[in-house]
């Protein structure tokens, strides 16, 4: 086992821009109250077979869930890009939601020598046994967007998730302060799915307390599957016979399955639908009056800045970070970029600025 990293604090804020050369997320290195972060000291690295034979170029290992999400091809495409960017090589594996498969692709990719792994996890707590493996190889594991639980993960970069949230019944809070309101959350496995559930509700509880609000249906949806979460709506709409005034759904996917279900009862665009990505059918329904927000993170600063700190961490490099995430083991050394909420007002200066999608996409069905 490698030693634990070595944490001590640094003295100024030009430290943190040379430790992290990534102009667009330096800003996001230092604390609310100007204090500078701590030190992520890469230990010496065991001897392992290299995965790039004797050509000396690094590869970085990317063990992913899913591929069968436009979010997670989205992440695939632009941390490969900014990977070889940097002299580096990547060897992408995606498991589909199956946690067998995705322990055994990362210990094919530990067992080829890859110098980092990078682990979007299916389940975050079967994941740990990834990062064991891992460190038993002197590799290195960073947790990109869900934070691997129970487990001695190196670092762990992501949105804030409790913030994206809380962005979520804010939005749905403005248009209903008062209400019968179901909530439709992610995958009982995933981490991120209760960190957004607890952002709600640190939104909506007080309003619950004083009574204005009614939560009449709170469930989990099994793997994010949108029909799952389709079907969640129906016993919610069933349930209560109709009488719900505000979804909140953890992502675009849930939403798209909920807004199916309420469609199917004749009140898709008049019960306001929160949710989380920015995918283009979620726009879209944005823009057409059936969904009322979504949750955009800039996947292209986040997917850029771990294949910046993965290449540093495998060149033995130090990562300054500022946060701290409790993964149940330990105090993860974390850094979270800043979710944004987007409705039909800023989806040009946002989403269509970015780039992410394009505006004749995301109108197509307007007139």
């Amino acid at each position: 086992m490698l030693p634990k990293p070595k944490v001590h604090k640094m003295l100024g804020a030009a430290m943190i821009i040379a430790a992290l050369v990534l102009p667009s997320s330096c800003k996001l290195l230092q604390s609310d109250n100007g204090k500078i972060g701590e030190s992520l000291k890469q230990p010496e690295r065991l001897e392992h077979a290299r995965a790039s034979g004797d050509d000396g170029q690094l590869v970085i290992g990317l063990s992913i869930d899913t591929l069968e999400e436009e979010r997670w091809v989205k992440d695939r495409d632009l941390f490969k890009v900014a990977i070889e960017e940097l002299g580096a090589k990547v060897d992408v594996r995606a498991a589909n939601g199956d946690d067998a498969k995705q322990i055994a692709q990362a210990e094919s990719m530990i067992s080829s020598g890859v110098d980092v792994l990078v682990v979007v996890p299916h389940n975050a707590e079967a994941c740990a046994a990834i990062v064991a493996k891992a460190h038993q190889a002197g590799i290195k594991v960073i947790s990109y967007d869900r934070l691997i639980l129970d487990s001695d993960v190196d670092l762990y970069i992501s949105f804030d998730n409790e913030k994206a949230g809380e962005l979520q019944a804010e939005a749905i809070v403005k248009q209903v302060p008062k209400g019968n309101y179901v909530l439709i959350e992610g995958a009982d496995t995933d981490n991120n799915a209760h960190m957004f559930k607890q952002g709600q509700m640190n939104i909506i509880k007080p309003l619950v307390d004083k009574g204005d609000i009614k939560i009449v249906y709170d469930q989990f949806t099994k793997e994010w599957i949108p029909s799952n979460a389709r079907a969640n709506m129906e016993v919610a709409l069933r349930a209560n016979q109709g009488h719900i005034d505000a979804v909140i759904a953890a992502n675009d996917g849930t939403a798209g399955g909920v807004i199916g279900a309420l469609a199917d009862h004749a009140l898709a665009g008049k019960i306001p639908v929160s949710g989380q990505d920015a995918e283009l059918a979620a726009a879209q329904r944005i823009v057409e009056g059936t969904q009322t927000m979504t949750v955009y993170k800039p996947i292209p600063k986040l997917a850029e800045a771990a294949a910046e700190l993965a290449v540093k961490m495998a060149k033995g490099e130090e990562v300054i970070t500022d946060r701290k995430v409790f993964n149940k083991k330990i105090d993860v050394p974390a850094i979270l970029l800043e979710p944004i909420a987007v409705d039909s007002n800023n989806m040009e200066e946002t989403i269509i600025a970015d780039g992410f999608h394009k505006k004749s996409d995301i109108y197509r069905n307007v007139k």
